[in-house]
């Protein structure tokens, strides 16, 4: 289901997924099946989302970020792509971001260009992460520091 006040300009959208109303989704964006987009969430180009994944509202999906299958982003997750953004930037290094199956994260945690988050892995809400983060942990705080294994 795509709402009818959804600006989704790509057709590779899986079956069962559904994206809500006020949402971008550029041409080239991938995303898999039984997705649920909420309201309010940018998805660029060079975007891939894979299946059973739920994205709250306001979240912004940049160019170079994967998103693997079953993850939860909560509402407000703010990624990055680039290093030193600045205006016009010229020299603008895509920085690859991997959130690996199964993994949350809270909201408004903020997500550093660059940065893989490991399958299950849990990141609390309101968390900058500014390095990777192993599968199984649960990292928390700003910046983002191991509190402990997943169960």
């Amino acid at each position: 289901m795509i709402h009818p006040l959804a600006d989704v300009q790509s057709s590779n959208i899986g079956e069962g997924t559904n994206i809500w109303q006020f949402c971008v989704v550029l041409k080239n964006a991938q995303i898999g099946n039984d997705c649920n987009i909420n309201c309010q969430v940018l998805i660029e180009n060079q975007a891939i989302i894979g299946d059973n994944v739920t994205i709250k509202p306001g979240v912004q999906i940049w160019d170079g970020i994967t998103i693997e299958d079953d993850v939860f982003i909560g509402p407000n997750v703010t990624f990055t792509n680039d290093l030193f953004p600045k205006s016009k930037n010229k020299d603008f290094k895509l920085e690859k971001t991997i959130v690996k199956k199964g993994a949350s994260i809270g909201a408004n945690a903020t997500i550093l260009a660059g940065i893989t988050i490991g399958e299950n892995a849990l990141v609390g809400a309101g968390s900058v992460v500014t390095k990777n983060i192993p599968e199984n942990e649960i990292w928390v705080g700003n910046p983002a520091k191991f509190l402990k294994k997943k169960q």
